[in-house]
């Protein structure tokens, strides 16, 4: 794809919005169309808009097309790409290629358009034009129920220059435009191509493209020029206006400890904007002048909130040495700027939106008094445009009240929501790259990443899709093809699909393809299990298999192989199947009902079992007729924390017997040593024991580190665990655990920063100690055979 923008005339737009509307039911790509409630428009700049939202002064309000695709997806406010003195090629020039990445929040070293001014006027009129012969041609709304903003910067001699002041003049009529007469002579002249497009209809388009501005004001900006732009586009271009304010505003200590509190700590600033930006107590009585003097002349003024936020580039996220910052990390500072200024004028300053919105907060924010709403990064995000079409279901109930103040205690709500809400909140780990690994092939682009992340390349989509239309069996069957453990993977695969999800990038929960398999586990098992038994092939005469172990990797050996034909027996030291699942791991993570599922399907295709039958010798089993041995025993050999002093208890020795019933004595203090899942089940099982008071899980790295799932942490400490960083346990004296404080030392050539130790330490209480830092794995059996191994 190009980087150059490149406008098309009139004509072209409207044919292809035409042909394609006609053969696809699409519009420049966006299918779902929506169909606003004209009786509910709200009045606003004595126009009216249908849905309080639409796109932010960015990537998708340059070219025409960007801004139709926006209309049909349900916007109504759109405020239009800033134009500034600087333009066309020599902006080009000084803008570095990719300015732009947005794969969780997003970053950009420039977005502005690179257009030459008058080329972005006619580009707004097109749009104009256009926006109304679709209106009345789809029937997608009123003709008059949408609103262009126009946005300038970034001194006030810039704006006054030539080209500057006739764009101006031009939004405010464009009547005597050439670009006009191109749009007024087309659609005249091409009537037979519209059902509802009639010559009145034509010449009824209103010539005002736009009565209102936003002037944005590049970080910096002296508040003396910013007040000047302001009255002169109040007092002589007659307009309403906003002033778009930074989130510098709220101050360098707040804005750091804000987001170190929502995880966004990695992010590089320092004060510098914050002293040479707009301050509040110049702010303040700025708006309250610039009120005064719009209430003189019958006009309008707002502020918009809030710009992008100035950040160094610190990872190589683009080719800059400054960038911009915006989305969700740039929620709560927004929200806590607007609650600042609702309190401050009593909820009489109009607000205009951007920062971090998403369909999950608009409604909220619109209740709150806000609005209009409008995005840029969501907007960036997998669903582009119709994404529009989802924010406008929240608004089918529109009253046409016109705004009435915004509400302090609702703001608050929002804000206190903010600190709190998962969506706001960076996860311990980074998601990982969302875009799939290696090279798409030629004739399919479409490859999930969900897919490609997941270790056995199920067809997820697949099977979403079938659970989603309710068709669990062929849910089910989707799902064996590659996974022989529906039930287990269900519920305790540590989901790597989930992580890849697209929708893990800009909802709370993704997909949910875990529990989507469970459902269509639990849905179809009884449908589909019969229909497999049935499906058994005879023996292939040429292979006898005994597999050494009947835990979860032994009994899907037996489901592909057996499926295939091949004669399977299994060979289980213990009493029954399912390994470490089965005996090891807690009731409460996984029910037997579900084990015991999983292990029915893997034997629908006759596999046998032989349970209580140790295997010592491979040699053995080749001497009883089998033609191959598949070593499938699990990794049940106890790791060490390597205490110099005291004894720690297996994790699995410990969760087994635990398991059992039977009864432990622990004491009041037991700390669990290692942060991966297992460490967490150990915890959680501790915690719930007669007699424990307190468990403690001790890690020498930070949580971000951790290797457990971030979900099974938080139902550790939601069961009250107490989780302990950056400490390596030392020695076991009586009923005290010294541990050696450590801190991350220097990242390496990988970003990783190893724990390297302080030299003090401290002592934790500890009746019981429970090493959970990795099992490991009987390796006689391939000592025997001549295999070599290494540590894992």
């Amino acid at each position: 794809m190009s980087d150059i923008m490149r406008p098309i005339p009139f004509s072209q737009l409207m044919n292809w919005i035409i042909e394609e509307h006609k053969t696809q039911g699409a519009v420049f790509g966006v299918r779902k169309m929506v169909t606003t409630n004209q009786e509910g428009a709200l009045p606003i700049f004595d126009e009216r808009i249908e849905t309080p939202f639409g796109p932010a002064a960015g990537p998708n309000t340059q070219l025409a097309q960007n801004i139709v695709a926006s209309y049909v997806a349900g916007s109504r406010f759109f405020e239009l790409k800033t134009v500034q003195v600087m333009d066309g090629e020599e902006l080009s020039k000084c803008v570095n290629k990719p300015c732009i990445v947005a794969q969780d929040e997003c970053y950009n070293c420039e977005w502005s358009t690179e257009l030459e001014v008058p080329q972005a006027f006619a580009e707004y009129v097109k749009a104009w034009f256009a926006c109304h012969l679709i209106a009345r041609e789809y029937g997608l709304g009123s003709p008059d129920g949408f609103v262009f903003n126009m946005s300038v910067g970034y001194d006030l001699e810039g704006i006054k220059s030539p080209k500057v002041d006739a764009y101006i003049e031009g939004m405010k009529d464009a009547s005597g435009s050439e670009v006009w007469n191109e749009c007024r002579t087309w659609a005249l002249a091409n009537l037979d191509k519209f059902e509802h497009v009639d010559a009145a209809f034509v010449e009824s388009i209103p010539a005002r493209v736009s009565n209102s501005i936003t002037e944005s004001t590049l970080h910096g900006c002296p508040p003396a020029e910013i007040e000047r732009i302001a009255t002169y586009l109040i007092t002589e271009k007659g307009l309403n206006t906003y002033i778009k304010c930074n989130p510098t505003l709220l101050g360098y200590e707040f804005a750091r400890q804000r987001l170190n509190e929502l995880g966004f700590d990695y992010i590089v600033f320092d004060d510098t904007h914050f002293r040479e930006d707009l301050q509040w107590a110049d702010a303040v009585p700025m708006f309250e002048r610039l009120i005064a003097l719009c209430a003189e002349r019958g006009l309008e003024f707002g502020v918009k909130l809030t710009n992008t936020f100035p950040v160094d580039v610190t990872r190589n996220e683009l080719p800059s040495t400054e960038m911009y910052m915006s989305g969700r990390s740039l929620f709560s500072l927004t929200i806590e700027a607007a609650r600042r200024i609702t309190e401050q004028f009593d909820g009489k300053l109009r607000i205009s939106y951007s920062g971090g919105a998403t369909v999950y907060n608009i409604r909220a924010l619109y209740d709150a008094g806000i609005w209009p709403v409008t995005l840029a990064t969501d907007v960036l995000k997998p669903g582009g445009y119709e994404r529009f079409s989802q924010m406008a279901g929240e608004f089918t109930d529109l009253d046409g009240k016109p705004f009435a103040g915004v509400s302090l205690e609702a703001v608050t709500a929002i804000q206190t929501d903010s600190l709190t809400n998962p969506l706001y909140k960076k996860p311990l780990r980074p998601l990982p790259d969302r875009k799939v690994a290696g090279k798409s092939p030629l004739s399919d682009c479409f490859t999930t990443p969900c897919r490609t992340s997941c270790p056995i390349q199920q067809d997820i989509p697949a099977y979403l899709a079938a659970v989603d239309e309710g068709r669990f069996e062929d849910a089910l069957n989707i799902i064996i093809e590659r996974n022989a453990l529906p039930f287990i993977t269900g519920t305790i695969c540590p989901h790597p699909c989930g992580r890849a999800c697209e929708r893990a990038f800009y909802e709370p929960e993704g997909a949910q393809i875990r529990a989507s398999k469970l459902k269509a586990a639990r849905e179809a098992m009884t449908a589909v299990l019969p229909k497999l038994r049935a499906q058994a092939i005879a023996n292939d005469g040429e292979h006898n298999v005994a597999v050494i172990g009947g835990g979860p990797a032994g009994l899907a050996t037996a489901f592909f192989l057996t499926r295939a034909g091949v004669p399977v027996t299994i060979f289980e030291a213990r009493d029954s199947l399912g390994g470490v699942v089965r005996h090891v791991i807690p009731e409460f993570r996984i029910a037997s009902d579900d084990i015991s599922h999983d292990a029915e399907l893997c034997l629908a295709f006759g596999a046998k079992v032989q349970l209580n039958a140790r295997v010592d010798s491979i040699e053995e089993l080749k001497a009883q007729g089998f033609t191959d041995v598949v070593v499938a025993t699990g990794a049940w050999m106890p790791g060490s924390a390597g205490l110099g002093e005291g004894a720690e208890l297996d994790v699995l020795e410990f969760l087994e017997t635990a398991k059992k019933g039977e009864k432990l004595e622990l004491g009041e203090d037991v700390v669990v040593i290692g942060a991966g899942n297992t460490a967490m089940d150990a915890a959680r099982v501790a915690k719930r024991l007669a007699g424990v008071k307190n468990v403690r899980l001790v890690y020498r790295r930070t949580k971000k580190q951790m290797p457990a799932d971030e979900e099974e942490l938080d139902l550790a400490l939601a069961d009250g665990v107490e989780f302990c960083e950056l400490l390596a346990p030392k020695a076991l004296n009586g009923a005290v655990l010294t541990c050696d404080v450590m801190e991350l030392g220097e990242p390496d050539a990988s970003g990783r920063r190893s724990p390297v130790a302080t030299g003090e330490t401290v002592e934790l209480p500890a009746t019981t100690v429970i090493c959970a830092v990795g099992e490991g794995i009987d390796a006689s059996l391939y000592d025997a055979a001549g295999v070599e191994h290494d540590r894992r």
